[in-house]
């Protein structure tokens, strides 16, 4: 995980033994353990979501949310980094601001795709090799 761009040792190591030593079935497991899942809202005839949930590991989530302001600086020709451009660039603050928090979710499941295949994130570039 280390090997990415924009993620250093230390966060790597703080979310394997957070996050990424547990086994999740889907990503929406994995968004709910990290409490990054959307809040149902339903009453009645109106069903919306409210936002994410909280609800789960404070400090990973915290962790994922920084990660993704780094991938954003470090990966900017990701398909992660162009998808938050495209949708919250030319917004307000506030709306980068939540951005961010969906990009960090979009980023949680990248990640696990990597630690699990092997599969990097499309657009995404390693780190060279310490000679």
């Amino acid at each position: 995980m280390a090997t990415l761009k924009g993620i250093g040792r230390l966060s790597a190591v703080l979310l394997v033994s957070e996050v990424f030593h547990r086994q999740f079935a889907n990503r929406k497991r994995l968004a709910s353990f990290l409490g990054l899942a959307p809040s149902p809202y339903a009453s009645g005839a109106v069903k919306h979501d409210q936002g994410i949930s909280k609800a789960g590991n404070r400090f990973a989530r915290r962790l994922l949310v920084e990660l993704a302001w780094c991938w954003l600086r470090y990966q900017p020709t990701s398909a992660l980094s162009q998808w938050y451009r495209g949708t919250f660039g030319a917004g307000s603050g506030r709306a980068r601001k939540i951005g961010v928090v969906a990009l960090a979710r979009k980023l949680a499941v990248a990640i696990w795709r990597f630690v699990e295949d092997g599969l990097v994130p499309q657009g995404a570039s390693l780190k060279p090799e310490a000679p």
